[in-house]
């Protein structure tokens, strides 16, 4: 099955574009071009619509059932507290290159858009009280209805939070919160598995409006993206040869096959068994590697991150959305929040976005833009972070003076599991 809608979905980037050359050239401008592309619209309006549905239950669960079941990571100890703050820092420097990549190139320039309708978001100008209010909601029903996502995360923390400190007596509420998590997952496919048709739709209303030149403004956003992404494993390496000199090639050999899997099949999830074989043959102690490497995929997802940021920031350009200095740095600290806990979830990257776009009074339209080139963008993501969940492990396990000898271990075969990050 994902096999299948990996070629459906680039059939779908194929033959999107064409449709809409061909109707463009048949067309022409005017009238009869806005009312194709209206008409085409309607499809990928219908899937953001199906997102927004799912985006406050999705958080809410996934949420509280990964701060519940924190245990240790959740409290001051130390293997813990080392890998949480590295999560941060990485979390921080990854978006902080796809800012000032996306920043540099301005790929979002070559396309222009209007909003639909007027809308509003905080300005740079916001009070603290205002800061406040918008942030600890005065009801969650509220908050839900609304898509408040960050209003959502404080109340699901703190839920998950007072459920930890509870543990055995909570117990099968927790079982019950993650239980509506795999529904909602499983809801979260069914949606993902119309992303060819909106895909196809959202190209080709591009194409028949913009022209064919769309298509370089594309490559120009592909490249500059996967620029940021070089630039971040240069960092990787950096910190790895600091770390641990010259064993830093012998660990990329080892999560080579591992690494060639996610990106081949978009999920972190399906690397994770040959991540964790490999880790313990490199020498990170099993103790380490059990702990660190689960954690890392809910909160250490440094290429999603980056594209969340370097998506809201090329949608922003696209409507000719000016965002402050203040604004860009709030929109830092709030995607490193929003981005947690969703690992395993179907182009989870793509909720991140969507959840945020009204916060920063961005059209929710604009996610069409992205949706049609995002599966080859999300295999880019979705190999760095696992090579920066195995990044982080490898350097918990030196910290804790538990990186042995690497020791040789057979190549599993792969075992790809349906989820993306």
């Amino acid at each position: 099955m994902k096999s299948r809608l990996t070629w459906f979905v680039v059939s779908a980037m194929i033959a999107g574009p064409l449709f809409g050359w061909v109707l463009h050239e048949a067309l022409g401008p005017g009238s009869a071009a806005e009312g194709a592309a209206a008409d085409l619209s309607l499809v990928t309006t219908s899937f953001l619509r199906l997102i927004k549905m799912i985006i406050a239950p999705l958080v809410f669960s996934t949420l509280v059932v990964g701060v519940a079941r924190m245990e240790g990571a959740a409290s001051i100890a130390r293997i813990g507290a080392k890998s949480l703050g590295w999560f941060v820092l990485a979390t921080l420097v990854s978006m902080s290159i796809g800012v000032v990549v996306v920043q540099l190139f301005k790929p979002g320039y070559g396309l222009s858009a209007s909003a639909a309708a007027p809308v509003s978001g905080p300005t740079g100008s916001m009070a603290f009280k205002d800061v406040l209010e918008h942030i600890i909601p005065s009801s969650i029903v509220s908050a839900m209805a609304n898509n408040e996502v960050l209003q959502i995360v404080v109340f699901s923390v703190l839920f998950g939070a007072a459920a930890s400190a509870l543990g055995a007596k909570v117990k099968p509420l927790i079982d019950a919160i993650d239980a509506i998590a795999a529904v909602i997952l499983r809801m979260t496919r069914y949606v993902m598995a119309l992303a060819p048709l909106a895909i196809f739709a959202a190209l080709a209303a591009t194409v028949l409006t913009q022209g064919a030149a769309v298509l370089v403004v594309y490559a120009k956003f592909i490249g500059s993206f996967y620029l940021a992404l070089v630039l971040l494993w240069a960092f990787f390496a950096c910190v790895l040869y600091a770390s641990i000199g010259r064993r830093s090639l012998q660990l990329l050999r080892k999560i080579r096959s591992p690494l060639l899997l996610a990106f081949a099949t978009a999920s972190s999830e399906a690397a994770y068994p040959q991540t964790l074989e490999q880790l313990e043959g490199f020498g990170v102690g099993p103790r380490i590697a059990s702990f660190v490497l689960p954690l890392g995929y809910s909160f250490n997802l440094c290429g999603s991150a980056m594209y969340a940021a370097f998506g809201v920031l090329f949608i922003a350009q696209i409507y000719r959305i000016d965002l402050s200095v203040h604004q860009q740095i709030t929109m830092l600290l709030i995607l490193m929040v929003t981005s947690k806990g969703i690992a395993g979830v179907p182009r989870a990257a793509l909720m991140v976005i969507a959840a945020s776009l009204s916060y920063f009074g961005l059209p929710e339209q604009g996610l069409v833009f992205v949706i049609a080139v995002d599966h080859v963008l999300d295999m880019g993501r979705t190999a760095t972070n696992v090579i920066g969940n195995a990044l982080a492990a490898t350097l918990v396990a030196k910290w804790e003076g538990e990186l042995g000898e690497a020791v040789s271990a057979p190549e599993p075969a792969a075992q790809p599991q349906p989820a993306s990050a």
